[in-house]
Formats: structure tokens, sequence, C-alpha cells
């Protein structure tokens, strides 16, 4: 951590990504944590895969690299504490990951941070190979053994996809969510006690940006 903790120093802007997001969790749609209830069942496992089109972390450039937070949420999304399982690709050589690994942490600053400040435990990093698509408003993700996902937006008459802004809870702040439904959501990482199947949950895919200057 200390190359991202110098050129975090050199840098004048801490990170600057754009990207993809696919999300799926346990709750029926539209999960109740965009809106700050209490998700259903009363706890919301879940995945949040970030990809990254274009991006630097600290004048590392993270460009084509993903990210994949696997979560525990023990109940209101609000209230913190979640147990989270960060799997970086492992294509990132050591500096890119440590840079991902530093953004996605929320050590440097910014609307990742305040993500971040919900996390009660991290109880693993590792790097693993990942394989996030969207097309047409269809996502797919794929660890292999670890996490499989497709879903599909909801859309109008229109064939528009169906969006959701200004939701008190968000892991794409600043960008519209696509509501979404996952036909299949698998994780299997026993050694975390993450391990769950659901089908017909809810999904959320984005387009995304996220900039933060280097000061908290």
């Amino acid at each position: 951590m200390a190359k991202v903790k110098e050129a975090e120093q050199r840098s004048g802007a801490a990170y600057s990504l754009q990207g993809t997001l696919l999300e799926v969790c346990s709750c029926g749609v539209l999960c109740p944590c965009w809106v700050g209830e209490d998700p259903d069942g009363g706890e919301c496992p879940s995945v949040v895969a970030y990809h990254i089109d274009r991006g630097q972390v600290t004048g590392v450039d993270v460009s084509g690299h993903s990210a994949v937070m696997v979560n525990h949420i023990p109940g209101n999304v609000l209230a913190g504490n979640w147990e989270v399982v960060l799997l970086v690709d492992d294509d990132a050589t050591s500096e890119q990951r440590d840079a991902l690994v530093g953004v996605f942490s929320g050590r440097l600053g910014g609307p990742l941070a305040d993500f971040a400040q919900l996390i009660g435990t991290v109880k693993g990093v590792e790097s693993v190979p990942i394989s996030p698509q969207v097309s047409g408003g269809t996502g797919t993700l794929h660890i292999p053994g670890i996490v499989e996902a497709e879903m599909e937006p909801y859309r109008g008459p229109d064939g528009s996809v169906t969006t959701l802004r200004d939701s008190i809870f968000s892991t794409v702040p600043g960008s519209p969510a696509w509501v979404s439904k996952a036909t299949r959501h698998r994780v299997n990482l026993p050694q975390y006690g993450m391990s769950w199947e659901h089908e017909g949950s809810n999904a959320i895919q984005a387009d995304w940006t996220m900039e933060h200057g280097g000061t908290s």
C-alpha cells in the first residue's frame, strides 16, 4: 500500500473512474435498500461489481479492471456493519491491485469512502478472474466457482430502460440506476460463510462516473 500512499501525495486527483456496475441481491424487485427500507427477509446478501472502462487511481492507470464486493448486510443498509469480501481481477499488476483496494476500501476519500463507511468487517481480499459484461442492458457476471449472475433490465412501453434516480442509497451516486431482475444469482465463498443461490431476485445495472480530487 506504500506505493498508493506515495502516488496519492504526488497526484492532483485521488481518482477518476468511469465504467459499468452490476449489482444483485436476495431481495425481490425493487430492493428496499435503495429507498432506505429494511431488506426483504431482514438481511441482504449481495454482490456489487464495478468494471472500470477508463480510470486512474493516484496516477495509476486501472482501465479495464474490475473490483467486486461480496456482501452480507445484516439489516437496514444504512445501519452499516456490512461483512465484505473484496475480489480484484487477477490480471491487475500489484500496483493496480493496491490502487483498487485503496480506492474501494474508502481510504482515498470521496464517494467511495462514503460508501465504505457502511462496512464493518472486510473478511478477505482475493485476486480472481472476473468477467463482467453489459450489452444492450443485459448484464452478466462470471467469476469461476465463486459468482454467477445474469440480469435483464425492466423497460418502458417504448423499450427504454427503466431507471431509478434520487434514491436515499446508491452504489453509483449521481448516476441513474437501471432497475433489473436477475434470472439467477449464485455465490460460493464458504470459507467466509458466504454461500447462497437465488432466482428472480433484484438486480441493478448502471453506467457511472466517480471522481475525487484528493481531499477527504
